[in-house]
């Protein structure tokens, strides 16, 4: 070898890349002697695959050889050396040169093919087996005699073998290039003149071979020229070519052909001996030899079909005088069926899902027998009385499912499969296989009842264990048959049901997450889902039904009469009122339900509780005995609002009530009703200061109060103008209708009055049906400021509480 580094360095600088990619098949062109982690390709990218899929699919490069020149880089996809190949070691002269390599996937399998060739880098000089060529030539040789010569080898191939020879020097001598069959040339020295022993006896002379690479590189050898006397006839064989055969494992010294040349000179010039001749196989020499007196080829070494098919050598015989001629034996080598098939598994599952098609394939094997013809024809069959087949393609054999499997039926499988060829007598291999089979998850959980309802009191507290949802679980095995509980996703007005309950995913225990009002929710609905443990899982639904039930926590609300703290509303009876005299109905409301909201009503106190008489069930307040004059025209009555709850709840509700026949004096009383109460200065500060904190809407009240002034200030104007104001006005003409009822009167006053006097004197007209009450100036307006402050102070109240319920309603919520 001459200047190797340099050779590769050239030939990798010129690498031309072949890749061809057809039906799972891509190949490669590569140069030999690449050091070891060079880049053959990028596998991935040239089949087209994702470099998760070749760590998913755990690839890997199966080769028949024992060596592995290839590796794969999972993480990058390219193929890369792995240990330095030699063409010539590898294929010798067989061209082309290639690696056949299969690349296997996993999950699912999958099969690819790589054919890499390995191209000639000419890194092999021409040489000779020989150090030197002697001949003894007889002086009587004439022009054209020719002498064989030894080939020069040449590992290389292509442009990199062997190309031609020189001879020199040429006065004397010549070559001649004789091609064979095989593609090789017997190289001859051809005598150009008639030697003269006398002249010169001896010639020495440089054969040098050279090869087609670049650069050029050559081999050498000496020449040694005796000149004899004369001896003018060659050895002559019988046959030019000789043919023969062999069968694989003969043992050594059989004996093969044998070879016979005759010397038509007498004497020692007619006495011939026979050798093998260089050949291009090295080999050669080991494996046969001849006997040089007798001419016998006999074997001498180990043939085997599988490595050499046939062989070719040349048999040169020669007589004493040095004169020579040769012939060409071709050996045919018989093949035996001597090889059993060898099986291996490619890949293989070690379980597969019961629920897997027909057809799946559990495991890839490769099943090669060396041996050719019928001898390397293998068939394999498995075990009777399964659900498997397994079907050939070239070489590769797949095992896979014929039918329905059933793990309940049959959870584990042996599987023996056995390749046998078709020599005679017929060798055969057997591998076995376990497979189980693992459980499919084919029932959904079912719940023991078709819905579930539940009862939870108000007010309860967060984590509240309401009820507990069991579903069963189906026959299938472990994780199959695991169930856990999951509350479906659904809305409870307008807010996720997640934030009213939850369910314990391994009890199906629900509880509560918050505390429930029934006034604001009295009842919702969900589902919960029970769901297996596989992949992907099962599950079954049911509808839970959630009832609040009432507790008695709000007491009741009166409706009419309004309580305001400014009120000098009365109520008015006149003292000519007959016994069950209507005086007013209490209204009242209890925001509960069933017997929290029934409601009772009784007179707690009362300035003479002779007179009055709470109805326990209509709230109606009627007088029980005749009015008379002794009574007192101010009576203050207080009515307490009771529930029926355990435990009960109850409102107050103060009644003013005035006994009078004339309206004078039921003013005086009404006045004495205002001067009772005691009004505090800073109220207005306070309000403000209470207001403060919601300013949008203190700001609104404002506005809505101050429309209300002008607008009032305006009326006030049109009554001083008119002289007609009108005071406490009650709605006339009210329904009793038993259930809301009020009384059953309307009163419309016209009052006339002396100045500055506040007891005067009230005349009564009707005017279109209505009673008039005409009332002084002065009078009028000093009971005008009156009302106006009362309905003012009245309607900040009642704002407040407005404002109260609002924010205790918010804080609920939130």
């Amino acid at each position: 070898m001459a200047g190797p580094d340099a050779m590769i360095r050239y030939s990798v600088l010129s690498l031309t890349l072949l890749i061809q990619i057809a039906r799972g098949q891509v190949s490669y062109s590569i140069p030999e002697e690449l050091i070891k982690g060079s880049m053959v390709g990028n596998i991935a990218q040239d089949l087209g695959l994702d470099l998760q899929r070749l760590k998913s699919g755990k690839a890997r490069i199966f080769t028949r050889d024992s060596t592995q020149y290839i590796e794969l880089n999972r993480n990058t996809g390219l193929l890369l050396i792995r240990e330095k190949m030699d063409r010539e070691s590898l294929c010798a002269k067989t061209t082309p040169c290639a690696l056949h390599l299969q690349m296997i996937l996993e999950n699912p399998m999958e099969l690819y093919t790589i054919t890499i060739e390995i191209t000639d880098i000419n890194d092999n000089a021409p040489s000779f087996q020989k150090k030197d060529f002697r001949f003894e030539i007889s002086e009587s040789a004439v022009a054209g005699a020719g002498f064989m010569l030894g080939r020069a080898f040449d590992p290389d191939v292509g442009s990199n073998a062997l190309q031609s020879y020189s001879l020199k020097p040429s006065e004397q001598f010549r070559l001649g290039l004789h091609n064979q069959a095989d593609g090789s040339k017997n190289v001859e020295m051809i005598l150009q003149r008639p030697l003269d022993r006398e002249t010169q006896s001896s010639f020495t002379l440089l054969l040098e071979a050279f090869d087609g690479g670049d650069p050029v590189l050559s081999g050498t050898v000496q020449i040694h020229i005796t000149v004899l006397d004369i001896n003018d006839n060659a050895p002559v064989f019988m046959q030019k070519v000789y043919k023969t055969t062999i069968t694989e494992n003969a043992p050594k010294g059989t004996v093969l052909t044998v070879v016979s040349a005759s010397d038509a000179d007498e004497g020692s010039n007619s006495v011939v001996t026979y050798y093998i001749s260089d050949t291009m196989d090295s080999n050669v020499a080991d494996v046969f030899l001849v006997k040089e007196q007798t001419g016998e080829l006999i074997l001498n070494g180990h043939v085997d079909f599988e490595k050499v098919s046939h062989f070719e050598l040349n048999i040169q015989a020669k007589d004493q005088g040095g004169l020579l001629n040769a012939c060409k034996v071709i050996i045919a080598v018989l093949d035996i069926n001597d090889n059993s098939p060898s099986i291996q598994i490619l890949s293989s599952s070690h379980s597969i899902p019961e629920d897997s098609k027909s057809g799946t394939v559990v495991a890839m094997l490769n099943v090669d027998d060396l041996d050719s013809g019928v001898n390397g024809q293998v068939q394999c069959i498995i075990n009777e009385n399964i659900p498997f087949a397994i079907t050939s393609q070239s070489s590769f054999f797949s095992l896979q499912t014929e039918q329905e499997l059933d793990r309940e039926r049959e959870a584990e499988y042996n599987i023996s499969v056995i390749c046998t060829d078709e020599g005679v007598p017929a060798l055969s291999s057997n591998v076995s296989l376990r497979l189980q089979i693992s459980d499919v998850n084919d029932n959904a959980p079912v719940f023991e009842k078709s819905h579930y309802e539940a009862c939870v009191l108000e007010n309860n507290t967060p984590g509240l264990s309401i009820v507990t949802v069991i579903a069963t679980s189906d026959a299938d095995w472990n994780q199959n048959a695991r169930v856990s509980y999951i509350l479906e996703d659904s809305t409870v007005n307008g807010v996720s049901v997640s934030s009213y309950v939850s369910v314990q995913p391994d009890s199906g225990l629900i509880t509560a997450v918050r505390s429930f009002d029934y006034e604001q929710l009295k009842d919702f609905h969900f589902w919960v889902k029970a769901q297996d443990g596989s992949a992907p899982p099962l599950s079954s639904n049911v509808t839970v039904k959630i009832i609040i039930q009432d507790q008695n926590d709000n007491a009741p609300q009166v409706l009419y009469p309004v309580q305001t703290g400014a009120s000098v509303v009365a109520e008015i009876v006149p003292r000519a009122a007959d016994v069950g005299y209507l005086v007013t109905k209490v209204v009242a409301v209890d925001v509960d339900s069933g017997q929290n909201a029934w409601l009772s009503y009784k007179l707690q106190k009362a300035t003479d509780r002779a007179l009055f008489e709470v109805g326990l069930q209509n709230g109606e307040i009627r007088t029980v005995r005749q009015v008379t004059d002794k009574d007192a025209v101010k009576q203050k009555l207080t009515v307490v609002v009771e529930d029926n709850g355990q435990p009960s709840r109850s409102a107050v509700v103060f009644i003013n009530v005035a006994v009078a026949d004339s309206f004078p004096e039921m003013l005086s009383e009404l006045t004495d009703f205002t001067h009772e109460k005691q009004y505090d200065d800073n109220l207005t500060f306070y309000l403000v200061l209470a207001l403060a904190a919601v300013s949008f809407l203190f700001i609104t009240c404002m506005v809505v109060i101050i429309s209300v002034k002008i607008y009032r200030w305006r009326q006030s104007r049109f009554l001083y103008q008119s002289s007609l104001p009108v005071i406490p006005y009650y709605p006339p003409h009210y329904a009793d209708t038993g259930v809301t009822g009020t009384l059953p009167h309307g009163y419309n006053y016209e009052v006339c009055m002396t100045t500055d006097s506040r007891k005067s004197d009230c005349k009564f007209s009707t005017l279109g049906g209505q009673n008039v009450l005409v009332v002084e100036r002065s009078f009028a307006e000093t009971m005008q400021h009156t009302i106006k402050e009362d309905k003012d102070r009245s309607l900040l109240s009642s704002f407040l509480k407005q404002m109260r319920r609002f924010v205790l309603t918010w804080i609920k919520r939130t």
